[in-house]
């Protein structure tokens, strides 16, 4: 992306002993940029209070919690505010809805996952067989991808609901969502998609795609730490969620608990403007689309780049698809021969560069693939701000080493 872009944020700006900062690590979390920083700023600084009071710093607050949701609603292509409920991260939202959703289910009643998943879309759900719930999980192949005959042979009748993440984060393998919304349709059962690590490269429009839950996170695009779900409408409001008696009985709210961080929703709403101002368009969403799709191709290229070029690389196993066979987050994660994980990461790190080791949550993928033993993987991710020059410098220091 252009230079403007990246002089928004400041942390790009920083050096250590004189060198300047790589940062690599944007699927843990990306670099956050000035605007959004200001928003939250700007908050505490003129609008600080809880929400639904009469005089103007509350009704402030109301106003801009309603514009951060409606924001959301639009990025994620939802009917609208209504269908967006806020929580401290995904995890946590998840663990709410799975509990809700348990008590509505009956023993014996089927929830599928998959083994390619983070341990926020797992965990949850294999909670639930201590109420009688099967759970089921769908196989991963070798090759980063899931098995989706095991996945046609699994689901049946007796599914409710299938739980499983629209791109890995660990290998970036993009699933086939749309086969599975085919698959649960023919059974009657609902669909939640873990987005956290799709939403920040692709633009999302859950009505078309059909969803019935979709989970995300705004520390993965610009923002905070915040979680978000998506609950198709009309379908939150089935369910025994955890809630107090003077909450309000009813969705978005019937799932949040608590007072939520109003300065982090307002740094969430300023995040999804700051990605709409990287495209154009007649209104939020025309420019969102516009935006995610300049920022797909410009992190797809360099991801591309990397992809090939550690692929040449002696003693390096670049893990998961290649980018020649379909989408692909722009992630890449990799094991060397001879040093584990975080032996790489600490010789990039004295070079400045920024990335993980380990399984990421991950953590049965990691097994599958035979690669928790040795360490899991170095992964890297491309973010909006990332530059060709960056690329070519890690490539040589991995090179040396």
């Amino acid at each position: 992306m252009n230079t403007e872009l990246r002089n928004q944020f400041k942390s790009l700006s920083r050096k250590a002993n004189n060198k300047d900062c790589i940062f690599l690590d944007g699927p843990a979390g990306t670099q956050v940029p000035e605007s959004v920083i200001e928003a939250m700023s700007d908050y505490y600084r003129t609008s600080n209070a809880n929400a639904h009071g009469v005089f103007t710093t509350t009704q402030e607050t109301d106003v801009m919690m309603n514009d951060t949701r409606s924001s959301l609603a639009t990025f994620l292509g939802a009917e609208g505010s209504h269908n967006i409920s806020l929580g401290q991260n995904m995890t946590t939202l998840n663990y709410s809805l799975a509990r809700a959703i348990g008590r509505h289910l009956q023993p014996g009643d089927e929830i599928l996952i998959t083994q390619l998943d983070h341990e926020a879309n797992r965990g949850p759900w294999l909670s639930l067989r201590s109420e009688g719930i099967i759970v089921r999980e769908v196989k991963l192949l070798k090759n980063g991808r899931l098995d989706y005959d095991d996945f046609a042979d699994k689901i049946n009748e007796d599914t409710r609901l299938v739980c499983m993440g629209w791109s890995s984060n660990i290998t970036g393998t993009v699933n086939d969502v749309a086969l599975i919304r085919k698959l649960t349709h023919k059974v009657g059962a609902w669909l939640l998609i873990d987005a956290v690590h799709y939403a920040p490269h692709y633009s999302i429009d859950v009505k078309t795609q059909g969803f019935d839950f979709l989970l995300c996170s705004a520390y993965k695009f610009y923002g905070p730490h915040v979680g978000i779900l998506y609950s198709r409408t009309g379908l939150l409001d089935q369910l025994p969620t955890d809630r107090l008696r003077t909450a309000d009985q009813h969705a978005p709210y019937s799932i949040e608990t608590g007072t939520l961080n109003h300065a982090a929703m307002a740094g969430v709403g300023a995040a999804v403007r700051f990605i709409a101002e990287q495209g154009n368009g007649k209104n939020l969403r025309s420019q969102l689309e516009d935006a995610l799709s300049k920022i797909g191709k410009h992190e797809g290229k360099l991801a591309k780049k990397l992809y090939s070029g550690l692929a040449k690389i002696n003693d390096i196993k670049v893990i998961g698809p290649s980018f020649d066979k379909g989408q692909h987050a722009p992630t890449v994660s990799f094991i060397h021969k001879k040093l584990e994980a975080i032996e790489i990461c600490k010789l990039l790190a004295k070079e400045n560069i920024f990335a993980w080791s380990g399984h990421f949550y991950a953590l049965r993928a990691t097994e599958v693939l035979g690669l928790l033993e040795k360490g899991g993987v170095t992964r890297m991710g491309i973010s909006a701000y990332t530059k060709s020059s960056e690329i070519e410098k890690t490539l040589k220091v991995l090179k040396d080493i």
